[in-house]
């Protein structure tokens, strides 16, 4: 069990100790702590709230509303959404902030309060290590009786956030409604069940469900990952459709599977649709360094240029308006196109994939052939303590002081096309180590070679 705070938002388990998992208590100071850095701005504050289906969503829901009330804080209550649909929603109900309560791809035990500015963007680590401050203090004062804020339902943004993805010039409704695409969806239980499927009814699609049901017990593993789409892939080939598509429980992560049944892999959910986008807007693209290789090989081959940012939406967010990046997001499924806001968002991947695909003329197993093949190797070193980290890192630029380097976030090495990304824990002393090659065999050899360094390196490491 376990409970993080940190400068994006509160997380944990449910159930447990104070202090220790996610209980009521760390619930309301969260909130509390979040509210009260509102008002230090805003006269009369109001904040959009929206959960997915987890079980324990309602609770938190109830929990987090009725704490900014009696803070004062009006509150307007999307109810069962999606992490996207309360990022859009913040700025058109004019709010100052948004709450969304999602444990994204964890497991049901976990949710979580994922704090956003009156942009409907998530708060930067500044603002983040202010709530904490906040919080920490103890000095959290509430409203008299005549001060507490207001509530409102809205149920309509889900709707809305489709219908404003129809009116975008890049998602080609009568393309793909010309192809009358046949698609089964994995739900995972949660928001999907409610997005996906009128977003896909409305393009033409014929469409069949998995999981549809909005229980929050996930069939399986949440994280849109090939390894836990086997029933997604079997129920695309019975059914002879043209494509699978899986969401996490938020709905802000993307994955597709081809025709054939194989995953079409989430890092190559960006890579397509950045393609599809060049193609008709050319621009800057944006992913963070631990992201495939691919979409800098697409970017390039469009004639355009890409740039990596640190690990995080904030951070890929951040850099993609510094560039006035025309597309970007992340190697998880998570795609970012700025026509629409600032937030990773499926439906808009959707929108977007389903018009390239349209276009392309062909299977999706044929999209994804054309595109480079890379593989991501997953690694961790674990460290005491007392390591050096910092140490290890600078001794490893030594070594490798002849290849590219970028030092961003913690320290990414490239040998021509191949890349190993070396990251600290903020969490726990564990060096996290991704390797990308055109090969399984290869990336997890580049990712050996770089762990026996460390374990070279650690034998003369000074401790902290």
């Amino acid at each position: 069990m376990a409970l993080i705070k940190s400068i994006s938002g509160t997380r944990g388990t449910i159930g447990g100790k104070i202090g220790e998992n996610l209980t009521p208590i760390d619930i309301v100071e969260a909130t509390a702590a979040y509210g009260s850095w509102l008002k230090e701005t805003f006269e009369l504050p109001k904040v959009v709230i929206g959960r997915d289906a987890r079980i324990s969503g309602p609770i938190v829901n109830s929990l987090v509303i009725n704490t900014l009330l009696s803070l004062g804080v009006d509150v307007v209550d999307l109810g069962l959404s999606t992490t996207p649909t309360v990022a859009m929603a913040v700025p058109e109900e004019s709010a100052s902030g948004g709450i969304i309560i999602t444990a994204s791809h964890n497991p049901k035990q976990w949710n979580a309060l994922k704090f956003l500015n009156s942009k409907g963007e998530f708060i930067s680590g500044a603002d983040g290590k202010k709530i904490l401050e906040i919080a920490a203090s103890g000095e959290l004062e509430f409203a008299n009786i005549d001060s507490l804020g207001e509530q409102k339902e809205a149920n309509h943004y889900i709707d809305w956030h489709i219908e404003q993805i129809l009116k975008l010039d890049l998602v080609n409704v009568e393309a793909i409604k010309e192809r009358g695409f046949k698609v089964v969806v994995d739900c995972i239980n949660s928001s999907g069940a409610i997005s996906v499927p009128p977003l896909l009814e409305a393009l033409g699609c014929e469409v069949f469900l998995l999981n549809e049901e909005t229980t929050g017990r996930f069939a399986h593993n949440p994280e849109p990952l090939p390894q836990h789409l086997n029933e997604l892939s079997r129920a695309v080939t019975f059914n002879n459709a043209d494509l699978g598509i899986v969401v996490d429980p938020d709905v802000d992560r993307l994955a597709f599977v081809s025709e054939d049944g194989e995953a079409f892999g989430e890092e190559y959910t960006l890579v397509a649709i950045a393609d599809y986008v060049l193609k008709h807007q050319p621009g800057t693209t944006v992913s963070n360094l631990s992201s495939t290789r691919a979409l800098r090989d697409v970017t390039e081959k469009n004639g355009q240029t890409h740039h990596a940012s640190a690990v995080g939406e904030v951070n890929v967010v951040t850099l993609m308006k510094e560039v006035n990046a025309t597309i970007g997001g992340e190697g998880n499924g998570g795609v970012i196109y700025p026509e629409l806001h600032y937030g990773r968002d499926a439906l808009v991947g959707v929108g977007l994939f389903l018009s390239h695909l349209a276009n392309f003329g062909k299977p999706v197993s044929f999209l994804r052939n054309s595109y480079p093949e890379y593989t991501i190797s997953k690694n961790k070193v674990s460290l005491t303590p007392d390591i050096d980290m910092d140490y290890l890192f600078e001794k490893l630029k030594e070594k490798y002081s002849a290849q590219p380097q970028n030092s961003v976030d913690g320290l990414k090495i490239e040998f021509d096309k191949d890349w190993i990304h070396l990251r600290k824990s903020n969490t726990e002393p564990i060096i996290r180590i991704y390797a990308e090659s055109t090969s399984e065999v290869m990336a997890n050899n580049l990712a050996n070679k770089i762990k026996a360094d460390i374990s070279e390196l650690l034998k003369n490491a000074p401790a902290v």
